[in-house]
């Protein structure tokens, strides 16, 4: 479906592109304007009629599909007023989380208390913020990338400093699936960058396992949380003992 929407949104950019209107292509495919109209909301329309359309236009398929991935422009971050308005509103930060984790609608009501409305409400609000883009049958396609980042001191970062990181090690980190390092020590500069660059080939892997694990039932998935971090610090108990640098 993916692949459809965009090759209809290349369509639509030609169109406008050669200031032609739904009535203007519909007289030279010898349609009503209702119909066309139809086709494009619906995003339904036969390989043959894709060809008559691209005839209208002088396009080839090749331009057509070169013109789609042009269009695909994934945000690779947030921006201010939406992180803000998913911590503003928790059943809005969960919807996109499943929706960026592909579930189904059957799958959410199945493990969540959103009724129809309630869920298609939080789609549009995700497909207005321009987080997602809504399709038929109450799917949603995300307009972010796979791997995007947080705000570095955003409303997502802050919130979860301030709420949130509390409640991330409240509990032991000895389940199954747990796993807990805290590790202080002594590197070099060079050390401690080789350090953040394993550190994003890490993120880079968790993604990749994002992915593909995508298209698995909901029901063989879990929720999982990863934190990696690294700074220069020392713990705040330490530093009364610290001497000054001053002057040094």
């Amino acid at each position: 479906m993916t692949v459809a929407v965009d090759l209809i949104q290349a369509l639509k950019r030609i169109l406008r592109a050669q200031s032609l209107t739904y009535r203007d292509l519909a007289l030279r495919l010898h349609l009503s304007e209702a119909a066309v109209k139809r086709m494009f909301s619906l995003r339904a329309m036969s390989l043959q009629r894709l060809e008559e359309i691209c005839d209208v236009l002088d396009v080839g398929l090749a331009e057509l599909s070169a013109e789609a991935a042009r269009g695909r422009v994934s945000l690779a971050s947030l921006s201010e007023e939406q992180e803000q308005a998913l911590v503003d509103d928790p059943q809005l930060l969960l919807a996109m989380f499943l929706t960026l984790n592909r579930w189904r609608q059957e799958d959410v009501q199945a493990h969540f208390t959103f009724t129809t409305p309630q869920w298609t409400a939080l789609l549009v609000r995700l497909d207005r913020l321009g987080i997602i883009e809504l399709m038929p049958g109450n799917r949603g396609r995300p307009l972010t990338t796979r791997n995007f980042r947080w705000l570095s001191d955003g409303p997502m970062e802050r919130y979860f400093r301030h709420h949130l990181l509390g409640d991330f090690f409240a509990d032991p980190f000895d389940g199954e699936q747990d796993a807990l390092f805290l590790l202080s020590g002594s590197l070099s500069s060079a050390g401690i960058k080789h350090l953040r660059q394993r550190l994003g080939e890490l993120a880079k892997e968790f993604d990749s396992l994002l992915a593909r694990d995508a298209t698995l039932p909901a029901q063989e998935r879990m929720g999982v949380s990863l934190i990696l971090a690294q700074k220069p610090w020392l713990l705040q108990l330490f530093h009364p003992y610290r001497r000054s640098q001053e002057g040094r």
